[in-house]
């Protein structure tokens, strides 16, 4: 049974920063691809930065340069460093896990697995 259970979420001021982290258990988590998605009030889920098995990285044009996707597979832990926070990365933020292809989308498809979710506030 997988579970990817995210922390590290808060409030903060504009140009602060956060570092979330993805605690997931119940599979090898090197053979999974991840991502970090987020969702604020009223609008759609968007895709904020993945991770594939090889440690390559793609991220959203709007957090390109602040934000950062690393893992740890000896922790078993996703990771999203961000910087210069801004109001509009106000939103309740998710990993997302899938196994059997290796990818780097910002869609929520084909990502099976997904934790929670952490408030982020910026003001």
């Amino acid at each position: 049974h997988v579970q990817l259970v995210e922390s590290g979420g808060g409030s903060v001021q504009a140009g602060g920063s956060l570092r979330l982290s993805c605690a997931a258990s119940g599979y090898s988590f090197s053979n999974y691809c991840m991502a970090w998605f987020r969702q604020a009030p009223g609008k759609e889920r968007e895709g904020v930065a993945a991770i594939d098995r090889n440690g390559f990285t793609r991220y959203a044009d709007s957090v390109r340069g602040r934000f950062t996707i690393s893992k740890d597979n000896a922790k078993n832990t996703l990771y999203l460093q961000m910087n210069s926070l801004k109001p509009e990365d106000t939103a309740t933020y998710y990993c997302a896990a899938v196994r059997g292809v290796n990818t780097m989308s910002l869609l929520p498809t084909p990502y099976n697995y997904w934790g929670q979710g952490t408030q982020v506030t910026v003001s």
